[in-house]
Protein backbone atom coordinates (compact mmCIF):
# COMPACT_ATOMS: atom_id res chain seq x y z
CA UNK A 1 0.00 0.00 0.00
CA UNK A 2 1.24 3.56 -0.66
CA UNK A 3 2.56 5.48 2.34
CA UNK A 4 0.88 8.78 3.12
CA UNK A 5 3.12 11.72 4.08
CA UNK A 6 3.35 12.31 7.82
CA UNK A 7 4.04 15.84 9.13
CA UNK A 8 7.33 16.21 10.98
CA UNK A 9 8.25 12.56 10.40
CA UNK A 10 10.71 10.84 8.09
CA UNK A 11 9.00 7.77 6.68
CA UNK A 12 10.98 4.95 5.08
CA UNK A 13 8.46 2.69 3.31
CA UNK A 14 9.20 -1.00 2.80
CA UNK A 15 7.65 -2.03 -0.50
CA UNK A 16 6.59 -5.49 -1.65
CA UNK A 17 4.75 -6.58 -4.75
CA UNK A 18 1.11 -7.48 -4.02
CA UNK A 19 0.96 -10.89 -2.38
CA UNK A 20 4.33 -10.60 -0.63
CA UNK A 21 5.20 -10.28 3.05
CA UNK A 22 8.17 -9.10 5.07
CA UNK A 23 10.54 -11.63 6.62
CA UNK A 24 12.39 -11.06 9.88
CA UNK A 25 15.64 -10.76 7.94
CA UNK A 26 14.22 -8.06 5.66
CA UNK A 27 12.83 -6.12 8.58
CA UNK A 28 16.11 -6.33 10.48
CA UNK A 29 18.00 -5.00 7.46
CA UNK A 30 15.60 -2.05 7.31
CA UNK A 31 15.93 -1.40 11.05
CA UNK A 32 19.71 -1.48 10.84
CA UNK A 33 19.71 0.88 7.88
CA UNK A 34 17.21 3.49 9.04
CA UNK A 35 17.26 3.18 12.88
CA UNK A 36 13.58 4.19 13.14
CA UNK A 37 11.67 5.19 16.24
CA UNK A 38 8.70 3.11 15.09
CA UNK A 39 8.14 0.00 12.96
CA UNK A 40 4.67 -0.22 11.41
CA UNK A 41 3.33 -3.54 10.12
CA UNK A 42 -0.11 -4.49 8.83
CA UNK A 43 -1.23 -7.85 10.17
CA UNK A 44 -4.11 -8.37 7.74
CA UNK A 45 -3.12 -6.76 4.44
CA UNK A 46 -6.55 -6.61 2.84
CA UNK A 47 -5.50 -5.18 -0.54
CA UNK A 48 -3.74 -8.43 -1.40
CA UNK A 49 -5.12 -10.89 1.17
CA UNK A 50 -1.82 -11.50 2.97
CA UNK A 51 -1.56 -12.41 6.65
CA UNK A 52 1.74 -10.85 7.78
CA UNK A 53 3.51 -13.03 10.38
CA UNK A 54 4.17 -11.25 13.68
CA UNK A 55 6.11 -13.74 15.81
CA UNK A 56 9.59 -12.41 16.57
CA UNK A 57 9.13 -8.90 15.19
CA UNK A 58 8.52 -7.29 18.59
CA UNK A 59 11.51 -9.09 20.02
CA UNK A 60 13.56 -7.85 17.08
CA UNK A 61 12.56 -4.25 17.85
CA UNK A 62 13.27 -4.49 21.57
CA UNK A 63 15.91 -7.15 22.17
CA UNK A 64 19.33 -6.42 23.65
CA UNK A 65 22.49 -5.96 21.62
CA UNK A 66 24.86 -8.86 21.07
CA UNK A 67 28.37 -9.80 20.11
CA UNK A 68 31.47 -7.68 19.80
CA UNK A 69 29.55 -4.41 20.01
CA UNK A 70 28.39 -5.41 23.49
CA UNK A 71 31.90 -6.29 24.59
CA UNK A 72 33.31 -2.98 23.40
CA UNK A 73 30.67 -0.98 25.23
CA UNK A 74 30.94 -3.05 28.40
CA UNK A 75 34.66 -2.45 28.55
CA UNK A 76 34.10 1.26 29.02
CA UNK A 77 30.79 1.19 30.93
CA UNK A 78 31.20 -1.42 33.66
CA UNK A 79 34.12 0.16 35.55
CA UNK A 80 32.16 3.40 35.83
CA UNK A 81 29.07 1.59 37.11
CA UNK A 82 30.88 -0.47 39.76
CA UNK A 83 28.67 -3.32 38.62
CA UNK A 84 27.83 -5.91 41.31
CA UNK A 85 25.61 -8.76 40.11
CA UNK A 86 22.72 -9.63 42.45
CA UNK A 87 21.28 -13.12 41.88
CA UNK A 88 17.55 -13.67 42.08
CA UNK A 89 16.17 -15.64 44.99
CA UNK A 90 15.33 -19.28 44.38
CA UNK A 91 12.12 -19.68 42.39
CA UNK A 92 11.99 -16.06 41.27
CA UNK A 93 12.21 -14.85 37.69
CA UNK A 94 13.16 -11.41 36.52
CA UNK A 95 10.57 -9.57 34.42
CA UNK A 96 10.50 -9.96 30.64
CA UNK A 97 13.21 -12.61 30.73
CA UNK A 98 15.88 -10.06 31.74
CA UNK A 99 18.73 -11.36 33.83
CA UNK A 100 20.19 -8.42 35.82
CA UNK A 101 23.23 -10.52 36.73
CA UNK A 102 24.21 -10.37 33.05
CA UNK A 103 26.04 -7.10 32.32
CA UNK A 104 24.50 -6.94 28.84
CA UNK A 105 21.15 -6.22 30.47
CA UNK A 106 22.42 -2.72 31.19
CA UNK A 107 22.57 -1.85 27.51
CA UNK A 108 19.76 -0.25 25.51
CA UNK A 109 17.82 -2.30 22.96
CA UNK A 110 19.57 -2.94 19.67
CA UNK A 111 17.12 -0.90 17.62
CA UNK A 112 15.09 0.71 20.38
CA UNK A 113 11.97 1.17 18.27
CA UNK A 114 8.31 0.61 19.02
CA UNK A 115 6.15 -1.87 17.10
CA UNK A 116 2.82 -0.60 15.77
CA UNK A 117 0.41 -3.13 14.22
CA UNK A 118 -2.65 -2.50 12.06
CA UNK A 119 -5.17 -5.25 12.85
CA UNK A 120 -8.20 -3.68 11.17
CA UNK A 121 -8.89 -6.65 8.89
CA UNK A 122 -7.70 -9.38 11.24
CA UNK A 123 -8.69 -8.73 14.87
CA UNK A 124 -11.15 -11.43 15.94
CA UNK A 125 -10.66 -13.45 12.77
CA UNK A 126 -6.99 -14.42 13.03
CA UNK A 127 -4.80 -15.13 16.07
CA UNK A 128 -2.90 -12.15 17.42
CA UNK A 129 -1.28 -11.90 20.87
CA UNK A 130 -0.34 -8.35 21.76
CA UNK A 131 1.59 -9.16 24.95
CA UNK A 132 3.24 -12.38 23.79
CA UNK A 133 4.25 -10.85 20.45
CA UNK A 134 5.61 -7.76 22.21
CA UNK A 135 3.43 -5.30 20.28
CA UNK A 136 3.52 -1.70 21.54
CA UNK A 137 0.46 -0.26 19.83
CA UNK A 138 -2.36 -2.16 18.15
CA UNK A 139 -5.52 -0.80 16.61
CA UNK A 140 -8.52 -2.14 14.76
CA UNK A 141 -11.87 -1.01 13.39
CA UNK A 142 -15.43 -1.69 14.40
CA UNK A 143 -16.80 -2.62 10.97
CA UNK A 144 -14.76 -5.69 10.05
CA UNK A 145 -14.85 -8.93 12.05
CA UNK A 146 -16.68 -7.18 14.91
CA UNK A 147 -19.55 -6.46 12.49
CA UNK A 148 -20.35 -3.19 14.24
CA UNK A 149 -21.28 0.06 12.44
CA UNK A 150 -18.23 1.87 11.05
CA UNK A 151 -16.88 5.00 12.68
CA UNK A 152 -15.23 3.79 15.88
CA UNK A 153 -11.84 2.23 16.50
CA UNK A 154 -10.21 0.33 19.32
CA UNK A 155 -6.59 0.85 20.29
CA UNK A 156 -4.25 -0.50 22.93
CA UNK A 157 -0.79 0.57 24.11
CA UNK A 158 1.98 -1.27 25.92
CA UNK A 159 3.64 0.29 28.96
CA UNK A 160 6.63 1.02 26.74
CA UNK A 161 4.45 2.99 24.33
CA UNK A 162 2.66 4.75 27.18
CA UNK A 163 5.97 5.90 28.64
CA UNK A 164 7.04 7.14 25.21
CA UNK A 165 3.83 9.14 24.86
CA UNK A 166 4.13 10.66 28.33
CA UNK A 167 7.76 11.63 27.70
CA UNK A 168 6.95 13.56 24.53
CA UNK A 169 8.52 17.04 24.49
CA UNK A 170 6.52 18.59 21.64
CA UNK A 171 2.81 18.97 21.06
CA UNK A 172 1.18 16.60 18.51
CA UNK A 173 0.35 18.22 15.19
CA UNK A 174 -3.31 17.22 15.56
CA UNK A 175 -5.58 18.06 18.47
CA UNK A 176 -7.84 15.19 17.45
CA UNK A 177 -5.05 12.60 17.66
CA UNK A 178 -3.43 13.85 20.87
CA UNK A 179 -3.37 10.61 22.85
CA UNK A 180 -2.71 12.39 26.16
CA UNK A 181 -5.89 14.44 25.72
CA UNK A 182 -7.84 11.38 24.59
CA UNK A 183 -6.48 9.36 27.50
CA UNK A 184 -7.62 12.02 29.91
CA UNK A 185 -11.05 12.10 28.26
CA UNK A 186 -11.26 8.31 28.57
CA UNK A 187 -10.35 8.49 32.27
CA UNK A 188 -6.93 6.86 31.95
CA UNK A 189 -4.78 9.29 33.98
CA UNK A 190 -6.69 9.79 37.25
CA UNK A 191 -6.89 13.52 36.51
CA UNK A 192 -10.01 15.71 36.22
CA UNK A 193 -11.53 14.96 32.83
CA UNK A 194 -11.47 17.67 30.17
CA UNK A 195 -13.91 17.88 27.28
CA UNK A 196 -12.35 16.71 24.00
CA UNK A 197 -15.19 15.70 21.69
CA UNK A 198 -18.82 14.69 21.66
CA UNK A 199 -18.97 11.00 22.44
CA UNK A 200 -20.58 8.84 19.69
CA UNK A 201 -22.82 7.13 22.23
CA UNK A 202 -24.80 4.90 19.86
CA UNK A 203 -21.63 3.76 18.09
CA UNK A 204 -19.96 2.90 21.39
CA UNK A 205 -22.96 0.90 22.57
CA UNK A 206 -22.88 -0.96 19.25
CA UNK A 207 -19.16 -1.64 19.62
CA UNK A 208 -19.67 -2.85 23.18
CA UNK A 209 -22.37 -5.29 22.06
CA UNK A 210 -20.15 -6.58 19.25
CA UNK A 211 -17.31 -7.18 21.71
CA UNK A 212 -19.73 -8.89 24.10
CA UNK A 213 -20.86 -11.25 21.33
CA UNK A 214 -17.25 -12.04 20.48
CA UNK A 215 -16.45 -12.70 24.14
CA UNK A 216 -19.48 -14.97 24.39
CA UNK A 217 -18.39 -16.93 21.32
CA UNK A 218 -14.76 -17.05 22.45
CA UNK A 219 -11.76 -15.86 20.47
CA UNK A 220 -10.56 -19.36 19.62
CA UNK A 221 -14.00 -20.29 18.32
CA UNK A 222 -14.11 -17.13 16.21
CA UNK A 223 -10.68 -17.88 14.77
CA UNK A 224 -11.82 -21.42 13.91
CA UNK A 225 -15.06 -20.15 12.33
CA UNK A 226 -13.14 -17.84 9.99
CA UNK A 227 -10.47 -20.43 9.20
CA UNK A 228 -13.04 -23.11 8.32
CA UNK A 229 -15.35 -20.82 6.33
CA UNK A 230 -12.46 -19.40 4.34
CA UNK A 231 -10.99 -22.85 3.73
CA UNK A 232 -14.35 -23.90 2.31
CA UNK A 233 -14.41 -20.74 0.17
CA UNK A 234 -10.99 -21.61 -1.25
CA UNK A 235 -12.28 -25.07 -2.18
CA UNK A 236 -15.37 -23.73 -3.95
CA UNK A 237 -13.39 -21.07 -5.83
CA UNK A 238 -10.90 -23.62 -7.11
CA UNK A 239 -13.76 -25.86 -8.24
CA UNK A 240 -14.80 -22.95 -10.48
CA UNK A 241 -11.32 -22.87 -12.00
CA UNK A 242 -10.37 -19.64 -10.21
CA UNK A 243 -6.84 -19.11 -8.88
CA UNK A 244 -6.11 -17.92 -5.37
CA UNK A 245 -3.81 -14.91 -5.49
CA UNK A 246 -1.73 -15.75 -2.38
CA UNK A 247 0.12 -18.96 -3.18
CA UNK A 248 1.27 -19.97 0.31
CA UNK A 249 -1.73 -21.20 2.36
CA UNK A 250 -0.02 -20.14 5.60
CA UNK A 251 0.06 -16.52 4.40
CA UNK A 252 -3.61 -16.28 3.36
CA UNK A 253 -5.68 -13.87 5.40
CA UNK A 254 -8.67 -15.82 6.82
CA UNK A 255 -10.99 -12.81 6.60
CA UNK A 256 -10.31 -11.44 3.10
CA UNK A 257 -9.63 -13.78 0.18
CA UNK A 258 -8.05 -12.53 -3.03
CA UNK A 259 -8.69 -14.24 -6.36
CA UNK A 260 -6.72 -13.52 -9.52
CA UNK A 261 -9.00 -11.85 -12.06
CA UNK A 262 -9.82 -14.67 -14.52
CA UNK A 263 -8.25 -14.27 -17.95
CA UNK A 264 -10.39 -12.51 -20.50
CA UNK A 265 -12.81 -10.92 -18.04
CA UNK A 266 -13.18 -7.33 -16.91
CA UNK A 267 -13.25 -7.42 -13.13
CA UNK A 268 -15.86 -4.65 -12.99
CA UNK A 269 -18.24 -6.73 -15.10
CA UNK A 270 -18.12 -9.57 -12.59
CA UNK A 271 -18.72 -7.25 -9.63
CA UNK A 272 -21.63 -5.55 -11.35
CA UNK A 273 -23.26 -8.84 -12.32
CA UNK A 274 -23.12 -10.12 -8.74
CA UNK A 275 -24.68 -6.93 -7.44
CA UNK A 276 -27.37 -6.62 -10.10
CA UNK A 277 -28.51 -10.26 -10.09
CA UNK A 278 -27.81 -11.46 -6.54
CA UNK A 279 -27.37 -8.41 -4.34
CA UNK A 280 -23.89 -9.70 -3.42
CA UNK A 281 -21.08 -7.20 -3.08
CA UNK A 282 -17.45 -8.17 -3.49
CA UNK A 283 -14.80 -5.73 -4.62
CA UNK A 284 -11.75 -5.38 -6.81
CA UNK A 285 -8.17 -4.63 -5.87
CA UNK A 286 -6.98 -1.70 -3.79
CA UNK A 287 -3.93 0.42 -4.51
CA UNK A 288 -1.27 -1.69 -6.24
CA UNK A 289 -3.61 -4.69 -6.60
CA UNK A 290 -6.23 -2.83 -8.69
CA UNK A 291 -7.01 -4.84 -11.82
CA UNK A 292 -5.20 -7.90 -10.46
CA UNK A 293 -7.63 -9.40 -7.96
CA UNK A 294 -11.18 -9.81 -6.78
CA UNK A 295 -11.51 -9.43 -3.01
CA UNK A 296 -14.02 -11.47 -1.03
CA UNK A 297 -14.66 -10.73 2.63
CA UNK A 298 -15.89 -13.33 5.11
CA UNK A 299 -15.96 -11.33 8.31
CA UNK A 300 -17.84 -11.87 11.54
CA UNK A 301 -21.40 -13.18 11.14
CA UNK A 302 -20.91 -13.39 7.34
CA UNK A 303 -18.29 -16.11 7.71
CA UNK A 304 -20.56 -19.12 7.06
CA UNK A 305 -20.67 -22.03 4.63
CA UNK A 306 -24.14 -20.92 3.54
CA UNK A 307 -22.79 -17.59 2.35
CA UNK A 308 -19.92 -19.33 0.59
CA UNK A 309 -22.35 -21.58 -1.30
CA UNK A 310 -24.48 -18.58 -2.26
CA UNK A 311 -21.46 -16.69 -3.57
CA UNK A 312 -20.05 -19.69 -5.43
CA UNK A 313 -23.33 -20.17 -7.28
CA UNK A 314 -23.49 -16.49 -8.15
CA UNK A 315 -19.90 -16.50 -9.40
CA UNK A 316 -20.56 -19.53 -11.57
CA UNK A 317 -23.42 -17.72 -13.26
CA UNK A 318 -21.40 -14.51 -13.62
CA UNK A 319 -18.58 -16.36 -15.37
CA UNK A 320 -21.10 -17.92 -17.73
CA UNK A 321 -22.78 -14.64 -18.66
CA UNK A 322 -20.19 -11.86 -18.42
CA UNK A 323 -18.43 -10.92 -21.68
CA UNK A 324 -15.09 -12.68 -22.14
CA UNK A 325 -12.33 -11.69 -24.52
CA UNK A 326 -10.64 -14.51 -26.43
CA UNK A 327 -7.42 -12.53 -26.90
Amino acid sequence: MPTLPCPDARVHPMVKDPGGYFTLEEVEQALARHQPALLFLTHGESSSGVLQPLDGYGELCHRKSAGAQRTAVLGSVLPELDFQPQPAERGQQHPAGVNPTHPCSLLPPRYGCLLLVDAVASLGGAPIYMDQQDIDALYSGSQKVLSSPPGTSIISFSERARDKINARKTKPVSFYLDITLLGNFWGCDDQPRLYHHTTPVVSLYSLRESLALLAEQGLENSWRQHREATGYLHQRLQELGLQLFVKDPALRLPTVTTVAVPAGYQWKDILQYLMDHFGIEITGGLGPSVGMVLRIGLLGHNATRENVDRLAGALREALQNCPRSKL
